[in-house]
């Protein structure tokens, strides 16, 4: 097959992969599925799709549609070539504004299109939770949902037509027909010809038409995808008098990529929402108080009604970025509505909301009715979203399994049908967590079961099974919006019966004879728990690491990775996660194919060492360790630890490469260097000899390497004067980090950060310390790292208290109290590092926390008025620090502070003067950083506390970047 793969790679104007380790990276989605596909296909236009099409009929194999990879059904699973066509098919090809539609190609993000469609006050309307990255293909292939259904319903309301190959290669188009356009339809002599009389004949039998609607799920529940939608054609013109007309896009949306590959989709578009609206976020004691006050609130009209229960309140608690998003949580509520109402303005929401709490009350329903208005709700509809990655984050093999989670019955029954379905659960010992959906019937239910066990494997499909009966009891649909795929195609039979089963299968048959469009999907499917990521009775090494993981093993923190994919949002989206795959839009420069990759070699190697694998290090190489995915990934998959884990085991098998190994020891080297820092910068500033250095050392020439100073930062501070104050006097007294950057290189800003200090009526001591070992532990040196964290946290276990911090101005230097030395030092040091982290600050969190307690004042600061550009260092964005800077920034009155929406700025520590790396580092600042710093006013400055980004600034724009303590050392009076 490899002969033949070749000649179609030469065919191709796209790309065609299909070596090992593009294959293992799409080998998994966002379910419990794993299948190793013959390739990976990049179709550029409609003429390689052809080809393609052609090619699988040749060789007997099949096409798996693919756009965004996060199905939880495991419909983009197969053995096949999976056809990514999320690369080339983004374009936004035609926008009618007068009649409400847009027509797209099927990788158009969501959030982008409705980014696209604001200015024209237009938007469209289904929002899944994965919107930001979720493409308009995989929607239609799934018919999503989302949270807004109750208003805006599933893809399938707004999808016009289609546009696509049928599986012998001509190209179609599906839209609404009149009776005659549908007759002459059925005439043609081809497949498409045929496929019209098919449905006519079938549809057309009487029999057929009452065992459809006998069996089918309930028409009052809107969200149903179970099988095709034959219930769904049947309601329609010329099967139905009266009826709508008929258009296959109705079984298109839902059909998983069975029948027809999408290459253009004309979808309806709304009027955007003028009318402002609120979050009613009513708290109750327990789940059926919920599902009852869920009734109530429906009585009163809102757009939105969605669940959240206890066990997922509980994991936003470790989630660095949801801790912040919990502001409007009283106590611990069994669970949480969260009801969303509009009005013509404040006052009329108020008077709605009102209305609701006084009706809940008068049921005993609710004790806490929080109303959130304005900017606040999209930090409520973040948590809200988060719920389905943070089920991953939980430690061990046991997780909350998407087995049935995507049941939706009559809104009516949910109360019932909830309670039946805890009996249930009761029975296996087992509980679900409970989400999403209130509003239209469909809670994400997700049973805890170790599928790495033989008994986790037969219970998956012994719960799914029972719970299938069960929703079929209250004519139910087993998929309200996630689809069947390999997971739910199983029951189909049990839910709508042999005969319309037989149905579906010969509907398949007569659109894809020879079966290669994503077969074993919807039908045909193998049992549900085959083909999973673990093997049942599956026992992981034991694999011996330098850090800790929080009572998981390494491969266990890596399969908190479930592939929901927050890392494949843009730039557009905001946010940090995950910066190269921004930049590439490469699948293997996600931070999910690094936890795949990562997850495979842990599993399935057989050598001594599992780290030492080339595929890990190609995957790995890109990674630039800027902590986004730490609390932006809602699993929290720690991707910069576990890149320096491996690196080190890499190593291990391999030597430090020489580069690393002087990178990682930047402060010797400078230290070194610092005696002769005049010979020094000039032999790296000037052309001639500075690019020999970099081409020798590996860096790009465009690259400016910093400068050392002639006095060191501690030399200085034992030499000035000390301030006139004591102990007593002084406000506070503080420890300087005196880190390896603003010791040699930034000196002067290490200066007026101790004399701001000083003159703010603060005392800075200096103690002897270990330098932080950012570098070391960035380029896998995690054995050295370890010494220095556990001197350092032995120096300052005793000095450092509430009274007593330790204050830095490199926030990566800093932050590794925070974050990595409380997993790197020797077990009887733990306790203490986990004491100290705390402690450690950032000079502007210090400065804040002063502020906030009246021993700052901004009569201390000048009234000129000074407009500041704000990027924030992104391991300061990780641990949600940035609000700090922009705030000390804005002490001064009259200063007037802006954030960049960047993300990491590109440079990464030593990863932006890497030769090889210098123009991914460079399309990163391009992003967004370097055209906010160019379109800047001329007054404007800006303002960027790492040393990191300062550079990478003045690199990209030659704009010259202050860190924030410059600024407000200028400001003092």
């Amino acid at each position: 097959m490899e002969e033949q793969l070749s000649l179609l790679a030469q065919q191709l104007e796209g790309e065609l992969f299909w070596d090992e380790p593009m294959r293992l990276l799409y080998a998994t989605d966002a379910s419990a599925y794993r299948e190793m596909p013959l390739a990976v296909a990049y179709p550029k236009n409609k003429e390689d799709i052809k080809r393609l099409i052609s090619f699988a009929r040749e060789q007997h194999t099949s096409l798996i549609p693919r756009t965004a990879g996060t199905s939880l059904a495991g419909q983009v699973v197969g053995a096949g070539i999976v056809v990514d066509v999320s690369r080339y098919f983004t374009d936004i090809e035609e926008l009618n504004v007068e009649k409400n539609w847009v027509r797209v190609q099927p990788g158009v993000i969501r959030d982008e299109l409705n980014l696209f469609l604001k200015p024209y006050k237009l938007y469209f309307g289904p929002e899944t939770s994965t919107a930001n990255r979720a493409m308009i293909g995989g929607m239609v292939g799934n018919n999503s949902c989302g949270s807004n259904s109750l208003i805006y319903g599933s893809a399938r309301e707004h999808t016009l037509e289609v546009e696509g190959f049928l599986s012998d290669g001509s190209e179609v188009a599906f839209k609404a027909l009149s009776f005659d356009e549908f007759v002459a339809k059925s005439q043609q002599d081809n497949l498409e010809g045929r496929i019209y009389q098919q449905i006519k004949s079938m549809l057309g039998d009487y029999h057929n038409q009452e065992l459809i609607r006998e069996n089918y799920p309930k028409a009052s529940i809107q969200r149903r995808n179970t099988g095709y939608a034959l219930d769904l054609l049947l309601e329609s013109d010329p099967f139905t008098s009266g009826a709508e007309p008929f258009n296959f896009c109705k079984l298109i949306c839902g059909s998983e990529g069975t029948l027809l590959f999408i290459t253009s989709i004309k979808l309806h578009v709304n009027v955007l929402p003028e009318n402002p609206s609120g979050l009613l976020c009513v708290h109750f004691h327990s789940l059926q108080d919920a599902l009852k006050g869920n009734l109530i609130a429906l009585k009163h009209q809102p757009l939105v009604s969605e669940l959240m229960d206890n066990y997922i309140l509980e994991c936003t608690k470790g989630n660095l970025e949801q801790m912040n998003n919990r502001f409007f949580i009283e106590g611990e509520p069994a669970a949480i509505l969260i009801v969303e109402y509009d009005g013509l303005d404040e006052a009329d929401i108020l008077r709605k909301v009102a209305e609701v709490e006084v009706d809940m009350r008068a049921h005993g329903l609710g004790y806490h009715f929080p109303l959130v208005l304005g900017a606040d709700k999209k930090r409520v509809w973040n948590l809200r979203k988060a719920g389905l990655g943070l089920l991953s984050n939980v430690p061990g093999d046991e997780k909350p399994v998407a087995v049935i989670e995507d049941t939706a019955v009559d809104v009516h029954d949910l109360p019932a049908y909830i309670a039946d379905f805890n009996q249930i659960l009761e029975q296996y010992n087992l509980y679900a967590v409970h989400y999403a959906h209130a509003a239209t019937g469909e809670l994400h239910l997700r049973p805890i079961i170790n599928l790495k066990t033989k008994e986790g494997n037969l219970l998956f499909r012994a719960i799914a099974l029972e719970i299938a009966e069960l929703v079929k009891k209250y004519k139910g649909s087993l998929s309200g919006e996630h689809g069947d795929g390999r997971l739910r195609g199983e029951f189909i039979p049990l839910m709508i019966g042999d005969h319309n089963y037989q149905l579906l299968i010969d509907l398949k048959k007569q659109w894809d004879p020879e079966g290669i469009f994503n077969p074993g999907k919807i039908v045909d499917t193998p049992s549900m728990n085959t083909f999973l990521r673990h093997e049942p009775g599956q026992v992981d090494r034991e694999i011996k690491t330098v850090f800790r993981y929080n009572g998981q093993s390494i491969l266990q923190h890596a399969e908190q990775c479930n592939g929901s994919g927050d890392c494949r949002k843009t730039h557009l989206s905001g946010g940090t996660m995950c910066p190269t795959y921004m930049a590439t839009k490469e699948e293997k420069d996600t931070t999910r194919a690094r936890a795949n990759m990562l997850r495979e070699m842990l599993t399935n190697s057989s050598k001594l060492n599992p780290f030492d694998h080339e595929e890990l290090k190609d995957v790995m190489d890109l990674c630039i360790s800027c902590k986004g995915c730490k609390s932006e990934c809602p699993s929290s998959v720690d991707m910069a630890k576990l890149k320096a884990e491996f690196l080190q085991g890499y190593y291990d098998a391999h030597g430090v490469p020489l580069r690393s190994r002087m990178i990682a020891h930047v402060d010797t080297l400078t230290r070194l260097m610092q005696p002769i820092s005049g010979i020094y910068n000039f032999m790296t500033g000037n052309k001639l000899t500075g690019n020999l250095i970099k081409k020798v050392i590996g860096f790009a020439p465009e690259r400016h390497i910093p400068k050392i100073s002639s006095q060191t930062l501690r030399s200085w501070y034992k030499q000035k004067d000390k301030p006139s104050f004591d102990k007593k006097e002084a406000i506070k007294t503080v420890y300087f980090f005196f880190d390896e950057f603003t010791n040699y290189n930034d000196v002067e800003i290490g200066k007026k950060a101790i004399l701001l200090l000083e003159a703010l009526g603060y005392q800075v001591l200096m103690v002897e310390h270990e330098f932080s070992g950012r570098a070391l532990m960035s380029k896998g040196l995690l054995r050295e790292a370890k010494k220095l964290a556990n001197k350092n946290v032995e120096i300052f276990e005793g000095r450092l208290n509430e009274n007593t911090k330790l204050v830095a101005v490199e926030p990566s230097t800093i932050l590794t109290f925070r974050d990595e030395y409380v997993d790197l030092v020797d077990e009887h040091l733990l306790e203490d590092a986990k004491r100290i982290a705390p402690l450690a600050l950032s000079i502007e969190e210090f400065i804040l926390q002063e502020y906030e307690s009246g021993n700052i004042r901004r009569e201390q600061f000048t009234q000129e008025e000074q407009e500041i550009l704000l990027h924030g260092h992104c391991q300061q964005k990780a641990w949600g620090i940035v609000p700090a800077v922009h705030q000390i920034l804005a002490i001064p009155a009259n200063y007037k502070v802006k954030d960049i929406p960047s993300g990491c700025c590109g440079m990464a520590g030593s990863f932006g003067y890497e030769k090889e790396h210098y123009e991914v580092s460079m399309k990163i600042g391009e992003l967004v950083l370097f055209p906010a710093v160019r379109e800047k006013k001329s007054s404007c400055i800006v303002a960027a506390p790492g040393a990191s980004c300062r550079h990478q600034i003045y690199d990209g724009t030659k704009e010259s970047a202050l860190h924030p303590i410059e600024i407000l050392f200028k400001a003092i009076l």
